[in-house]
């Protein structure tokens, strides 16, 4: 149990949440699963799960309104589970701090290799094979950019003077930037480098991200190109 990394599940459909259970404990993974986000919420403060995957639409608190308590307690890793891929909820999710999202249904070969994904870029394991750390980030360093500050090997932000508190995605999205400032990178290549996506993904996982990340370290620093991608201000 010590070595397995421990995965809470909220899923209101009984069906679902068993045989989702079922498959993540044979890939390894530790799996505590809840019916409704109340009881998800509690087990989340009971047992610190290494990553959350809850389901948009459950019983008592929503998946989006769950995932914004966690956020507020907590960095760990959450994805986001969705019925439909263009509905407004996984937009919601995104926006109240989720690191990704699967649509439903989904096969479990896909959903364990998005945890593991996920569970690279926080640097924790996936499942019973211990991956290794993503650690392409920038030179080691302190760089600056105008008030903005990046300790890229203390993994610290501060801007004038204050910190700035983000999540690790959002952390790996602003060294992918400060690697190459000035330089336009595609939605598709940064969906490659900090959501580790080898093929193509819902870019809508990028704007959000980005939308987050220029809140707190400022809307101008990060600028978009229109039919291009994004790029840091130099």
């Amino acid at each position: 149990m010590a070595d397995q990394t421990h995965v809470l599940f909220v899923e209101d459909d009984d069906v679902i949440r068993e045989a989702t259970q079922l498959a993540l404990e044979r890939d390894g993974f530790a799996v505590t699963a809840m019916p409704d986000g109340l009881s998800g919420l509690e087990a989340f403060r009971a047992d610190r799960p290494d990553i959350a995957l809850l389901d948009v639409m459950v019983p008592g608190l929503d998946g989006v309104s769950l995932c914004r308590r966690i956020r507020d307690e907590s960095t760990v890793p959450v994805i986001m589970l969705s019925a439909r891929a263009d509905s407004i909820d996984v937009v919601l999710g995104l926006e109240a701090g989720a690191d990704d999202y699967v649509t439903k249904p989904f096969d479990g070969a896909v959903l364990v290799a998005r945890i593991r994904a996920v569970l690279r870029r926080f640097g924790h394991a996936g499942g019973a094979d211990r991956g290794e750390e993503n650690a392409d980030a920038a030179a080691g360093g302190v760089l600056s950019f105008g008030e903005l500050e990046i300790d890229t090997e203390g993994m610290e932000v501060r801007k004038a003077g204050q910190p700035v508190a983000l999540t690790p995605t959002e952390m790996r999205l602003l060294l992918e930037f400060s690697s190459a400032p000035g330089t336009v990178l595609s939605r598709d290549k940064l969906l490659e480098r900090v959501w580790d996506y080898g093929w193509g993904g819902d870019t809508r996982v990028v704007d959000v991200h980005v939308q987050r990340l220029r809140t707190k370290i400022g809307q101008d620093r990060i600028e978009t190109v229109r039919g291009f991608g994004y790029k840091l201000k130099a």
